[in-house]
């Protein structure tokens, strides 16, 4: 047996997000499907967080074990995206590890980047990437807004009706909002975050920006 940890980059707009569903095309039915096909083994992949729809990864990690002991991690990488095409996801490296590691347990922290492009104009290269945000946005505001959900709180009100986490609790390590260009950028960083934590943050934040 042999456990291979994955660094994953897809762009999430095809997908329902990163979960098998019955509803839609998940990231990791993709994944699964193209190691069967290359290895023959019907295989778990476990992930070190799940996304939600429409969700993009630079650098998700994963990992799964394989029976077959005879494979190179640069085989392994490249068979994975021969047969993940025609799909925007790509493996970008593999490892083998030892069977202590696990995605989702060794995970210490999760970093989400949400990108708003704030001008009149709608984006055409960046559509599906970004939020556009046509109405000015007092990124000052909401900077300052953003700090005191730093730490550790009660974000129910951020979190999805659907949140299957057991507690609401959550610590926020970071929460910075800057300018960069045309676009406002929020980044997120914390141990763990709940079902729709940050979008709901996001969306929470433009309406300071706003005024409301």
């Amino acid at each position: 047996m042999v456990r291979y940890r994955l660094q994953v980059e897809y762009d999430g707009g095809p997908f329902v997000g990163w979960q098998r569903q019955d509803t839609g095309l998940g990231v990791q039915q993709v994944v699964e499907e193209a190691i069967l096909a290359f290895s023959g083994e019907s295989v778990r992949v476990f992930c070190a967080g799940r996304t939600d729809a429409g969700v993009h990864a630079l650098g998700q990690v994963a990992h799964f074990d394989l029976e077959r002991d005879d494979m190179s991690i640069k085989t392994v990488r490249e068979a994975i995206n021969y047969h993940t095409k025609p799909f925007p996801i790509s493996i970008v490296t593999v490892e083998i590890v030892d069977e202590g590691f696990h995605a989702r347990f060794a995970a210490y922290e999760r970093e989400y980047l949400y990108r708003i492009l704030n001008r009149r104009a709608r984006p055409a290269l960046e559509h599906g990437h970004v939020w556009w945000v046509p109405h000015d946005l007092d990124v000052v505001a909401m900077h300052e807004a953003a700090q005191f959900l730093i730490g550790k709180h009660d974000f129910t009100t951020f979190r999805a009706t659907v949140c299957q986490a057991k507690s609401p609790l959550k610590t926020m390590d970071e929460l910075v909002v800057s300018r960069v260009g045309d676009e406002v950028h929020i980044k997120a960083r914390a141990r763990s975050f709940l079902h729709h934590q940050v979008r709901n943050i996001v969306g929470t934040l433009q309406f300071v920006g706003t005024g409301k």
